[in-house]
């Protein structure tokens, strides 16, 4: 989450100084149709047509508008460290001081129950830094690609050291996550989300280098595919599998579950390109932007001003 955030952040800065709304429709209203669309759809599914239970599928609605629904948080909080982040530009706060409070909320972990509150205090930093530090990201992401063989070493370097961290000290695996070691003191963890984040950027700039890695450029691009609609086949193939008792092991299961729910966006995508219907679930219709942004029902692109002669 670190590494997603983070990227997030890297490309604001082209956006932030656009007006009011523009920025918001771009980067909140954005999230905001997609997180209500999919969370509608996801309640539908799992609540009503598991149980059946209409009382459930309304309550659990509502309560998504204020507490981030289930593994759509994510898109959730884009759009509040957007509206954030450019509150803090609107005000003129200095990147040290919206780092520094961002920082503090990491490194003393708020655990309050709510999602929304948790969410950004585990997190908000990692985007504001994407923000902050692009440009020194993007050089030091250009400057790899120009050094592979010293680029691909400190990576090397880096998971060793990374993995030491991570699994000395007294760590433990859980069926839903890891009690990490030594990586899991508080400034050393954030300090280890930044690197780890820097690593993955790198990691892809330099496989992207590779003529055969062009479906990685294109997943990327179409990641918010993945991101919607991964969890609707992966509950169900998940909860078809255990039913039917054919697989007992959970590794194998496990490993079924994770390609069938990379996979079924992708067909899914696919079909919608191919017939045309259900767009709306990945582009947002015109409808859902704010009026005189582009995409807007009958938004019209300002002329190019000529150059006089």
């Amino acid at each position: 989450m670190p590494e997603f955030f983070l990227i997030s952040g890297l490309f604001l800065g082209a956006v932030i100084a656009r007006p009011w709304a523009a920025y918001a429709d771009r980067r909140i209203v954005h999230y905001l149709y997609f997180y209500a669309l999919w969370a509608v759809l996801q309640i539908v599914f799992k609540v009503g047509l598991g149980t059946g239970d209409v009382g459930s599928v309304v309550s659990q609605t509502l309560m998504a508008i204020v507490e981030p629904y289930g593994v759509l948080w994510f898109i959730y909080m884009l759009a509040v460290y957007s509206l954030v982040t450019k509150l803090f530009f609107t005000f003129r706060v200095p990147h040290w001081l919206a780092l520094a409070a961002a920082a503090a909320l990491q490194i003393f972990p708020v655990q309050t129950g709510i999602g929304l509150v948790d969410h950004f205090a585990a997190y908000f930093v990692y985007f504001y830094a994407g923000y902050a530090f692009a440009p020194l990201v993007f050089r030091i992401v250009a400057s790899a690609q120009a050094n592979v063989v010293p680029a691909a070493l400190a990576l090397v370097g880096y998971a060793v050291i990374e993995g030491y961290l991570v699994f000395a000290g007294g760590s433990e695996l859980h069926p839903r996550g890891i009690t990490m070691g030594y990586a899991a003191l508080p400034v050393l963890h954030l300090a280890l989300g930044f690197i780890g984040s820097l690593a993955v950027c790198l990691t892809a700039a330099l496989l992207i280098r590779l003529p055969w890695m062009g479906w990685l450029r294109w997943l990327g691009e179409h990641s918010i595919v993945v991101y919607l609609s991964f969890s609707i086949p992966m509950a169900a193939s998940r909860t078809l599998l255990l039913k039917t008792g054919l697989i007992t092991d959970v590794s194998t299961v496990s490993v079924i579950v994770m390609g069938i729910a990379l996979l079924s966006p992708l067909v899914l995508y696919w079909l919608i390109e191919k017939t045309g219907w259900g767009k709306f679930l990945f582009e947002r219709p015109a409808w859902a932007h704010i009026p005189g942004t582009p995409g807007s029902r009958g938004y019209a692109k300002p002329a190019a001003v000529q150059p006089a002669e």
